[in-house]
């Protein structure tokens, strides 16, 4: 079964180490290699995943991975490398994740997960999610109280405002859900699970347990 090589990991650990431009040039040829091991991971997890959800058979891995190099114009960090590899996973591509959830990979040594929802989903996109939710709260809170979403991703997470949003009162009998900013499920991974030979067959589980948050978050959305 497809998983990372512990190669992968152990060059994003020594990036971490030496974040400059010098040690990466250098260094070229391994973060080609672990390019080239993750987007092959990607697009095995495109295949597994379109078996429920034949929205992202059309995929392009390539297409779903975020580049590594930062984007330092406006950050007091200016470390140009980024010391993980992540994919963004979704219906037509990672043009739409400002509009619609989808599926999420992160990579980084001590720090790897898998994940899906909305994280601070802009205005109409929220809008539409919390008329959805006074409409039909009663199927996420289905969604997130059923036992397979419990077991790989616990509660959800994400900031809340302090106050009912615009047109909701603050005694709406949904309002924990309706104050929500973002709407995250996450499932963290250790370091050996995504270097093991199961690791496939486990995220493919994971994301199929995330299918109907996903779903319920993509309502109106298209």
């Amino acid at each position: 079964m497809p998983h990372l090589q512990k190669s992968t990991l152990k060059f994003l650990a020594d990036l971490g180490d030496n974040n400059n431009r010098d040690w990466f040039g250098a260094n070229k040829p391994r973060f080609l290699e672990a390019q080239t091991d993750f987007e092959e991971l990607v697009g095995e997890l495109i295949v597994e995943i379109a078996k429920f959800d034949s929205e992202i058979s059309d995929l392009d891995a390539r297409k779903s991975i975020f580049r590594i190099y930062r984007d330092t114009r406006f950050s007091k960090d200016k470390t140009p490398f980024k010391t993980s590899l992540g994919a963004h996973l979704l219906a037509g591509g990672r043009k739409n994740e400002h509009s619609r959830a989808g599926y999420y990979i992160h990579i980084s040594p001590g720090d790897c997960f898998l994940a899906g929802g909305a994280h601070l989903p802009p205005g109409a996109w929220i809008e539409t999610i919390r008329r959805e939710i006074d409409r039909n709260s009663q199927d996420l809170r289905r969604i997130t109280g059923a036992k397979s979403f419990q077991k790989y991703f616990g509660e959800m997470e994400g900031e809340s405002l302090k106050s009912a949003p615009r047109g909701y009162p603050k005694d709406h009998p949904d309002i924990d859900l309706l104050k929500r900013k973002s709407f995250l499920a996450v499932h963290r991974l250790a370091d050996k699970t995504v270097t093991s030979a199961g690791f496939l067959p486990h995220a493919a589980t994971v994301f199929r347990a995330l299918f109907p948050f996903v779903q319920f978050l993509n309502r109106g959305s298209r």
